[in-house]
């Protein structure tokens, strides 16, 4: 039974990641030199960031987890399945073959399946605080799992053009690395790159609350690998920090990356299944 209470804990610790209202920085933004114009210019080096995007619209991946929560140190197979612009599902298998719980994002809502005791949470972007308050939303996700440049929702639609979207980015250069930054009223955005490739090595959220203080997300990406003539991470490393919760440390690995397109890309759920409150999977959270 060991492994349910494992896949229980990594069902609440997602829910907390996204729904918490309000750490440390790395040190690379902060003693970064200011881009000059003989070094990497704006526009090229940007490109050749989004150059290094992921080109075939699907990915499967057998996936192992290991969360960290407070005391707990837990590991968990499972299977990651994307398709662009439309869903990411991760599956979490008990026993190495019994789905124990499921996550799935699509552009519209956030769904959250706890197969162990038919329950569910069903909730739009804006519905989650830290995804409502620092202006994340589908597309952002995705973003972070395709190791991409993103920007958050609020961005307006002309702005959205390749051209313009690169123009809204600010830059600083370190020995081996450029910082890249985006920042609005309500958070600030960083992303570290390798200055001569351009790979993504790490991407930060931070949200600050003057009353509740700060909300952090840290997307660490490492051991690049070819695939389809491209390198990708093959470990993502996550770390989500608030003053009002336990911090949460997720290592997701992947596997046998794969194109697979015979797969349902929207969970159906029978009348078995009840849909729970938010609040319920925070308390039982709290409570491990």
């Amino acid at each position: 039974m060991k492994q349910l209470t494992i896949a229980k804990t990594i069902i609440a610790a997602s829910v907390i990641m996204l729904t918490v209202g309000c750490g440390t920085k790395k040190k690379a933004a902060e003693t970064a030199k200011p881009l000059t114009e003989a070094q990497v210019s704006q526009g090229q080096f940007l490109k050749k960031v989004s150059n290094n995007a992921m080109t075939n619209k699907y990915f499967t991946s057998k996936v192992k987890f290991r969360i960290r929560v407070g005391a707990q140190d837990m590991t968990l197979t499972g299977n990651l399945r994307m398709l662009k612009d439309d869903v990411i599902q991760l599956q979490l298998m008990a026993f190495g073959f019994v789905e124990a719980g499921r996550l799935e994002f699509t552009p519209d809502r956030v769904l959250i399946v706890d197969r162990i005791n038919k329950q569910y949470i069903k909730a739009t972007y804006s519905m989650l605080d830290f995804l409502r308050n620092t202006g994340l939303d589908f597309y952002s996700l995705q973003a972070l799992f395709w190791n991409e440049l993103f920007k958050p929702a609020e961005v307006n639609e002309k702005d959205k053009k390749e051209g313009q979207t690169l123009k809204s980015y600010q830059q600083a250069v370190g020995d081996d690395e450029v910082v890249i930054t985006y920042e609005n009223d309500k958070a600030s955005y960083k992303w570290l790159a390798d200055k001569n490739n351009a790979l993504i090595k790490m991407a930060n959220i931070n949200f600050k609350d003057k009353i509740h203080g700060e909300t952090q997300l840290n997307w660490d990406y490492s051991k690049f690998s070819n695939v389809d003539k491209k390198l990708f991470p093959k470990k993502h490393s996550v770390t989500f920090t608030s003053p009002e919760s336990k911090e949460v440390k997720v290592d997701l690995t992947v596997n046998y990356i794969e194109h697979k397109t015979e797969w349902e890309t929207r969970t159906e759920l029978s009348s078995q299944y009840t849909q729970v409150a938010l609040s319920e999977i925070l308390r039982k959270f709290m409570a491990l």
